[in-house]
């Protein structure tokens, strides 16, 4: 099994307040209409490639490139969240990498976030298409450049045709990988208080998702959801926990890393997205 970690609130100096519960005040679930409803566009062909953005898409990465890509995707922008007293949390997938290792699931090809509808607005409001330049502080000279892409149907807060679940992108414009960012709005007030979902149908209650948990993603500050156990579980079910073997790769014990085989496509049947 792998080792949990958790941050105290006292050990991370941040911005965001992890207890109080982010609400968007006057908030209209508006239908943004257009000729083309599809805003967000990949190569297509294949599921791999199903996770590029198609204006910045120069050809499929190899395993080690993906992984370099993706790990400072990640670290960029959650500190870039961090610095703008912005909330975001990691979830899907990327939340079960987390509990495993602290890490990515080596076998993923996108990092999956999620944010208030009222954070949403604000990104809308105040980012939208701007770029982040980036250098690594790991030593390893990665120069990248990040672009925030706020998806106009992210006003629309139903599933509406399904052509556009994902509300913003965090892409990086060097060869087109992403983080998928998902708002999460009570729909409901009303008549399901207390209830939070995405465009893509995900359920959660606010008591499993706030306050907020501080810890270590990928080496740097992160937030998971109060109750991430009980959401894996919801989602994945009580297998995800335990396989240790998937996609090629085997859980190590002793190193608490997913470790690549030799030979691709062993494993199990453990989801992770």
């Amino acid at each position: 099994m792998r080792v949990l970690g958790l941050l105290t609130s006292a050990a991370v100096v941040v911005t965001v307040s992890a207890s109080a519960i982010p609400t968007a005040k006057n908030y209209k679930h508006e239908l943004v209409r257009r000729e083309d409803t599809k805003y967000f566009h990949e190569p297509g062909g294949s599921e791999i490639l199903g996770h590029y953005d198609l204006r910045y898409f120069k050809g499929q990465d190899s395993y080690e490139d993906r992984l370099l890509t993706l790990r400072h995707l990640t670290r960029a922008y959650l500190t870039w969240f961090r610095e703008h007293g912005l909330e975001t949390w990691i979830a899907h997938g990327t939340l079960l990498g987390w509990w495993w290792s602290g890490g990515m699931l080596p076998w993923d090809w996108d990092v999956d976030t999620q944010v208030a509808d009222s954070t949403l607005v604000h990104l809308a409001q105040n980012y939208n298409m701007t770029r982040w330049p980036y250098e690594s502080d790991l030593g390893d000279d990665v120069k990248r450049e990040y672009l925030l892409d706020v998806n106009p149907y992210s006003a629309e807060r139903i599933r509406g045709d399904g052509n556009n679940v994902i509300d913003a992108r965090w892409i990086d414009t060097s060869n087109g990988l992403y983080i998928d960012i998902t708002g999460l709005t009570e729909t409901r007030p009303d008549e399901d208080p207390g209830v939070w979902s995405c465009k893509n149908e995900h359920r959660y209650r606010t008591r499993d998702l706030f306050p907020l948990r501080p810890t270590l993603f990928e080496g740097v500050v992160a937030w998971v959801p109060f109750n991430y156990a009980k959401i894996l579980v919801e989602e994945y079910n009580n297998k995800a926990l335990t396989l240790e073997e998937y996609e090629g790769h085997r859980w190590d014990q002793q190193s608490f890393q997913w470790v690549k085989l030799e030979k691709e496509g062993e494993g199990g049947d453990q989801p992770t997205s």
